[in-house]
């Protein structure tokens, strides 16, 4: 996985400010893979948030950009109250859990 602990640690805190404490992140894409190199982070997120959720992610990139500066960072959302997709499938099942 190609973030440090620091990074691990203010995805994870911005997750439960943003989400609630009982919201899950995982690090999915080529961030994943310790061979590639460069790449957008690509986040997905599960909360028991029914709503708020647009807001919710934008707290939370502006919380997240003082360290991470000037990156491309998708954050896929999903409510436990809603289905999974197939996108929510391939990037649970792809990622690494990180909280």
């Amino acid at each position: 996985m190609r973030l440090n602990r620091q990074e691990i640690d203010v995805l994870i805190q911005a997750t439960r400010c943003s989400f609630g404490d009982n919201a899950k992140i995982w690090l999915f894409g080529s961030r994943v893979d310790d061979a590639k190199k460069g790449g957008d982070i690509d986040l997905y997120i599960e909360t028991d948030k029914e709503s708020g959720t647009v807001a919710a992610k934008l707290a939370m990139l502006g919380s997240i950009w003082s360290t991470f500066g000037d990156q491309k960072i998708d954050i896929l959302v999903r409510s436990r109250k809603n289905e999974r997709s197939p996108m929510h499938e391939i990037a649970q099942s792809s990622g690494q859990e990180l909280l």
